[in-house]
């Protein structure tokens, strides 16, 4: 069967008639919304991001993590809250991303809050670089019930590689999907579902044949190419790719460059799904890196009530008068990801 049928076999497997339900008001509510211009909200999100942490080993150009810069602090998230928040969403939440900033495998009680969410028949999905999949950590994170793994891997060579994943070793991540594969084998795990994700750079951009060769050649899954967010886009940069297909912008006469995206007025964003950072921050996009838009605190509210609130309501009301009110929502390249 299809590696891609099965993972959305697994995925269907968790559906119940009380998520389907709520999926279907949250997707009638944003249509509303978008039809009358009032922010209705009904039913609870599809899917959020959980932070598990900031901290990150490695020093990429084009991350808060990397660069260090982050305007709020650094930490780790307190199993303690995030389970009060599963217990609170466990019927109707479908997808849960441990992902945010940071590299999720550096808190030491990650998998064990996998494992959490697992057990309540959550769809669990993790970005990392690879870098911890010692042999002891692959065993237990195919243990944990881990449903989709993506592992970032930017290049076929370490030149290449390490051109953006600054501070990285491209032998790290081939070992690590190594020991991946390896114990869903010996424990006859169809889960995690692997996926390579290859940031399509202009260093790496005539390496895309070669790390879908390797994918196969190694028994991933899947290999998902991404274009690359630049912060300091205007001027150009040395990332972006000469092949336009996989460039989030593009260059106008006066050799500047814009986003080739269109900033429209509505975002399914807002309706379906959120991030809660590492100290329980609820924020309602991945683009807002710095927690800037504060919905709520976990921390003395519960989900519910804070996604219902007049503060979440009111920025949804301003995205659908005026999105480019909205500094995150005018950077903003969600329209021309390439997953492929």
């Amino acid at each position: 069967m299809n590696r891609s049928v099965t993972d959305g076999l697994n995925f269907a497997s968790k559906l119940t008639p009380k998520r389907v339900w709520n999926a279907g008001r949250v997707v009638f509510s944003y249509l509303y919304s978008r039809l009358t211009g009032n922010p209705g909200i009904a039913g609870l999100p599809i899917s959020i991001s959980f932070e598990p942490t900031t901290s990150c080993n490695l020093r990429c150009p084009e991350c808060p993590s990397g660069l260090r810069s982050f305007s709020r602090p650094t930490g780790m998230l307190q199993e303690k809250l995030f389970k009060k928040t599963m217990d609170e969403l466990e019927g109707t939440l479908m997808y849960l991303l441990f992902y945010f900033q940071g590299e999720p495998f550096l808190h030491t009680r990650f998998l064990d809050m996998v494992k959490y969410a697992s057990k309540k028949k959550i769809y669990t999905a993790t970005s990392t670089n690879a870098h911890y999949l010692s042999d002891e950590v692959a065993r237990k994170t195919v243990e944990s019930g881990l449903d989709r793994l993506i592992i970032s891997i930017d290049g076929t060579t370490q030149e290449t590689y390490q051109a953006y994943r600054v501070g990285g070793k491209l032998e790290k991540v081939i070992e690590g999907t190594k020991n991946i594969i390896r114990w869903k084998r010996a424990l006859k795990s169809r889960t995690p579902h692997i996926v390579f994700q290859f940031l399509v750079v202009k260093p790496n951009e005539h390496q895309i044949e070669e790390v879908k060769a390797l994918a196969k050649n190694l028994g991933v899954n899947e290999v998902g190419l991404k274009t690359a967010q630049i912060y300091n886009y205007e001027h150009g940069s040395e990332l972006i790719p000469s092949i336009d297909k996989y460039s989030r912008y593009k260059r106008k006469t006066d050799g500047s460059y814009a986003i080739k995206s269109k900033l429209l007025n509505h975002c399914w964003k807002m309706w379906h799904s959120c991030v809660i950072t590492w100290d329980g921050k609820v924020v309602p996009c991945c683009f807002d890196k710095d927690a800037y838009h504060e919905m709520g605190q976990l921390q003395t509210t519960g989900f519910s009530e804070l996604w219902n609130s007049r503060a979440y309501n009111t920025f949804r009301q301003t995205l659908i008068r005026s999105r480019s009110k909205i500094e995150m929502c005018r950077n903003c390249t969600e329209g021309t990801k390439v997953w492929a």
